[in-house]
């Protein structure tokens, strides 16, 4: 029988110590603090943000650690625990579009962005990086690494005192779309910076306005299933989605589909002529945002079957409409479906990462076996599990 792999959160003082240590001997030294930013799971409203739509995320407990020491002549000097031999050093003047590459771009883009209102000079530091949210999952490990830099610098650096966390993230945003290539709309950072324990965030992505909802169902766990079919949101298809909703934006002659929110769908769908595919990709953000607003009043009756019908419905949206599932995705939702979970659906940006399921308190190893059989039937690499709890925002933790 094939066994499930848990991946459990890290204790913050643990890694915090040994963040410390690895930072002399990496860089030389002590760090000024190590601060942390969560990754997250989105309940419901995929691909939606970008579209000036509704999100349902909340905050994981696994984090994204930093230890970071200021400095005084722009340099920037970053490494991390899981990228050995990787190590990037250069000036925050020098940092633009895809350098310096990979990961390093999200911690540089950071230091770049909010270099703008200080001066790059201003934001020169030393970053250890040590990560703990499962890479390419799609619980936006990209998004809890620049997170905890941001706040890192935010601290650090007195001129930026005055910039509030939905400052922080839009600086995110802009450093993962500008500096990394990555497609990203402002989801995940805010939700990393600005989370509310034991909450999900009801976000409007018209105006980053954020609704606190509380997590009605004590007696389910929400089971992430990190397929390991790894995705990156740098390699085209995440991009060619965004597109394709502005282009369907220029016909309708709106700013975002927001816009036609409330309007009848089909009419709406029927103005898009014979583009079948823009057709599919708008009709999944048009009722996807419906389903996010329903989940949310789904959670405040306590209707747990209704929340994991909804998940269900979402996941075929985003499989048959806006074709960003993949065979494992698949595979984990039926599977945990069949073995008890009220609903499941795909979370994340898609084409790899992990699903979710709504699953009764008590039931999650039965679950997760099922899974891990199934995937182990096909030939599948063993997946990875975890169960997400609505967990704090990013914070100095030493």
């Amino acid at each position: 029988m094939s066994q499930p792999i848990w991946s459990l959160p890290a204790e913050d003082t643990q890694v915090a110590r040994a963040l410390v240590e690895a930072f002399g001997a990496e860089l030389g030294g002590v760090p000024d603090g190590v601060w942390a930013a969560p990754g997250r799971v989105n309940l419901i409203g995929e691909h939606t943000d970008y579209n000036g739509g509704w999100c349902l995320p909340f905050a994981l407990a696994h984090r994204t650690y930093v230890a970071v020491r200021r400095r005084d002549d722009g340099r920037l000097r970053i490494a991390s625990r899981q990228a050995s031999g990787q190590a990037w050093e250069g000036s925050v003047a020098e940092v633009g579009p895809q350098q310096p590459g990979g990961w390093g771009s999200y911690v540089a883009g950071v230091a770049a962005v909010l270099g703008e209102q200080v001066g790059p000079d201003a934001l020169g530091a030393d970053v250890l990086v040590d990560g703990h949210v499962p890479l390419g999952a799609g619980l936006s490990s990209s998004a809890a690494l620049s997170c905890s830099v941001a706040l890192a610098l935010h601290d650090l650096v007195p001129e930026l005192a005055g910039l509030d966390r939905a400052a922080l993230a839009a600086a995110c945003v802009r450093a993962e779309n500008e500096v990394a290539g990555a497609a990203t709309g402002g989801m995940d950072q805010s939700v990393s910076l600005r989370a509310v324990d034991e909450h999900a965030l009801l976000i409007d992505c018209r105006d980053f306005r954020l609704t606190p909802v509380a997590w009605t169902l004590p007696e389910h766990e929400i089971l992430v299933i990190d397929t390991r079919a790894h995705h990156s949101l740098a390699d085209g298809q995440y991009a060619s989605r965004r597109a394709a909703c502005e282009r369907a934006c220029s016909v309708l002659g709106v700013a975002s589909l927001r816009e036609v929110d409330g309007e009848d769908v089909d009419e709406v769908l029927a103005r898009l002529g014979d583009a079948a595919e823009t057709v599919r990709r708008v009709r999944h953000v048009l009722t996807e945002n419906t389903r996010v607003l329903d989940l949310v009043a789904a959670l405040a009756e306590r209707e747990a079957d209704e929340v994991g019908r909804l998940m269900s419905a979402s996941h075929a949206s985003l499989r048959d409409d806006y074709e960003v599932s993949c065979h494992e995705l698949d595979l984990a939702v039926e599977t945990a479906e069949a073995a008890g979970a009220l609903g499941a659906r795909m979370t994340g940006g898609g084409f790899g990462g992990s699903a979710i399921a709504l699953v009764p308190r008590g039931r999650e190893e039965e679950v997760a076996t099922a899974v891990a059989e199934v995937f182990a039937a096909e030939g599948l690499e063993a997946p990875h599990l975890l169960t997400a709890t609505p967990s704090a925002p990013a914070r100095r933790v030493s």
